[in-house]
């Protein structure tokens, strides 16, 4: 099974610190750094994996990923929502979404890696 993370991130330390982190572990990173258009990049790049901020020029990461959930054969799509603003409205409103895992920043590498191990780990079961 391939191993492809899309990562839509804006802000470039953040983007590059995940993007060399989780090459180092055999994934194909491709990157955007805009909410507008974000869902038709997923549609098109198709990953094993969305990691989402979820404050993103444009449109926020929130919005992203209820329009994706409304394309069916997205809804099992694993997405990982990252976010500086760590409060449980934030995250209730994530999983209401459809948010597979919810990450505040400033966050480990260990957890990135965690993460992104056990998304893929449990979509590969279904």
């Amino acid at each position: 099974m391939s191993r492809k993370v899309l990562l839509i991130e804006d802000e470039p330390n953040i983007t590059e610190a995940i993007r060399f982190l989780l090459t180092r572990e055999g994934w194909q990173v491709e990157t955007h750094a805009e909410g507008t258009d974000a869902v038709q990049v997923i549609l098109s790049a198709r990953p094993n994996l969305v990691i989402l901020d979820v404050m993103l020029p444009g449109k926020s990461g929130m919005d992203v990923l209820r329009d994706l959930r409304e394309h069916d054969d997205m809804k099992a799509l694993p997405v990982l929502m990252l976010t500086a603003r760590g409060q449980s409205r934030d995250r209730e409103m994530a999983e209401q979404a459809g948010v597979s895992r919810f990450m505040t920043k400033p966050f480990s590498n260990t957890e990135v890696l965690t993460a992104v191990r056990d998304l893929h780990a449990q979509a590969s079961q279904l």
